[in-house]
């Protein structure tokens, strides 16, 4: 089966939506006509969708936070990785104060500013251990 003529076939009767909507049963559906309610995604799409976002930071924090990749350490690399994936960058850069102590090697500091946000409160479980890591390096 030619599946490019297929695909082809699909997209003009499915349609092609980047965001969740409802199908005309109330089915939660993405992308070409992927049924979420009843298929899901498998793992390796989940894996494949999420190294793509990965990508995004990356790029996000190369772009307002240039000194980030030769500062820091790895696991430290992580933590902000971690932090610009659950807040966005806009969200990261809404802490001044640990962009500070993390751009002068204060990791004490930056971790005692992520363990006194908003955000800490919010997901205090994460944030206790990416503040572990932040320190500990």
């Amino acid at each position: 089966m030619n599946r490019d003529a297929l695909l082809t076939l699909l997209i003009a009767d499915e349609g092609l939506k980047l965001k969740p909507y409802k199908d005309t049963v109330g089915k939660w559906t993405v992308g070409i006509g992927r049924n979420l309610d009843d298929v899901g995604i498998t793992e390796a799409e989940a894996k494949y969708l999420c190294l793509n976002d990965i990508t995004r930071v990356e790029r996000d924090l190369d772009s307002k936070i240039p000194w980030w990749r030769g500062a820091l350490n790895e696991k430290r690399k992580l933590v902000l990785a971690s932090m610009a994936f659950q807040l966005g960058i806009g969200g990261v850069l809404k802490f001044p104060k640990f962009l500070a102590a993390l751009q002068r090697g204060d990791y004490a500091d930056a971790a005692r500013e992520m363990q006194e946000s908003l955000w800490a409160q919010q997901t205090p479980a994460r944030v206790s251990r990416l503040a572990s890591m932040m320190e500990a390096g």
